[in-house]
């Protein structure tokens, strides 16, 4: 990884990189959905190597739509947010709401819908098979926005967001990335991201030990590889994979691999947008919440400008096909409501950051 990321541009203000942040998640998941659970190989064989939306409509998944419900809520209650405050989110909005098989999203949000509906509360309403998911990382910019240059603050107040869905790795995955955005919000680079969310997490956590050894391996790679050319960035790729995917799992929404190909795609291509993203589609596996997370981190470093024009543009309010209550709205819309949920003391040093 070189410390040398490419900043935002002079003057991008925190409010900014905020929505930046969550722009980026929306344009990372829309850009990854078609590729969820493939392989790399799978990837080429459909479209080459992905280098744009490969649908005509491109939209977001429960990645967004979740997001926005945790950033809503969040909106509401502030640092003041509580495990009860959760509960009764998931139950008014979503367990109480639903009828019949539960469609909103994965497996880690089924069994919590599941466990709610048998009158089961937080935390027992996260032991189910898959507390371990991405699930709550697919959803935890928005306490990095909030908590901007707050990195423990943010993995606090997201802890408490996965205590109804989440245990173990999979509420170190949220706190992981809820820290990182914060540090990026900031202004920090991608060096003290990565060390935020380290440091968010036990040391001796398997969220922590993959998420080092992505970044170290590209590290390595990068020494002998050339990632101008089309190999070079595969071999980078593959260097990726292999430190973070766990051969033989069932399934691909593992919190520790998730979030380490995402900071495996921020550390190949130092935190710029565009190529991080993109290695994120590129690398398959959850690719629309590997690319949700690594375009979080990246956008918050970025500001909206870093951000294509046109992959902008083609995010638009939600359909609600996860959330109906999420219906119509616009992830910089709910950005912004974060922004001005955010105490007056955090506001003054926003704009003394500027």
């Amino acid at each position: 990884m070189n410390s040398s990321t490419t900043p935002a541009p002079p003057g991008t203000a925190p409010h900014d990189r905020a929505r930046g942040a969550l722009l980026g998640l929306a344009v990372g998941d829309a850009l990854g959905a078609p590729a969820e659970n493939l392989t790399p190989e799978e990837i080429r064989a459909r479209w080459g190597r992905v280098e744009d939306f490969v649908l005509d409509a491109p939209a977001g998944t429960d990645d967004t739509e979740y997001t926005i419900f945790s950033a809503l809520l969040l909106a509401q209650h502030g640092h003041a947010l509580t495990p009860a405050h959760v509960e009764a989110a998931w139950r008014t909005r979503i367990a109480d709401g639903a009828e019949g098989p539960f469609r909103g999203a994965g497996f880690s949000e089924r069994g919590t819908v599941e466990n709610l509906r048998r009158g089961l509360t937080a935390p027992q309403s996260a032991q189910h098979r898959h507390a371990w998911s991405d699930g709550l990382a697919m959803r935890a910019a928005p306490f990095g926005v909030f908590a901007a240059g707050d990195p423990a603050e943010a993995a606090r107040l997201i802890a408490i967001d996965g205590s109804v869905s989440h245990d173990g790795e999979g509420i170190h995955g949220g706190r992981a990335v809820a820290a990182a955005v914060a540090v990026a919000v900031a202004g920090g680079d991608l060096d003290a991201c990565v060390a935020a969310a380290l440091a968010a997490v036990p040391a001796d956590s398997w969220t922590a030990r993959t998420l080092a050894r992505t970044v170290t391996a590209v590290r390595e790679a990068r020494r002998t590889a050339d990632t101008g050319t089309a190999r070079g960035r595969e071999e980078v790729e593959r260097a990726v994979l292999r430190a973070a995917v766990v051969r033989g799992y069932p399934w691909t929404d593992l919190a520790p691999e998730a979030v380490g190909l995402a900071f495996g795609a921020l550390a190949a291509c130092d935190g710029r947008f565009r190529p991080t993203v993109l290695t994120a589609v590129n690398m398959g596996r959850d690719a629309d919440t590997t690319a949700a997370v690594a375009g979080a981190v990246a956008g918050a470093l970025a500001g909206t400008a870093g951000i294509p024009a046109a992959w902008a543009a083609a995010i638009g309010p939600v359909s609600g096909s996860c959330l109906a209550w999420v219906k119509g709205r616009h992830i910089l819309d709910v950005a912004d409501a974060l922004v001005a949920a955010r105490p007056a003391t955090d506001r003054v040093a926003d704009r003394s950051a500027r």
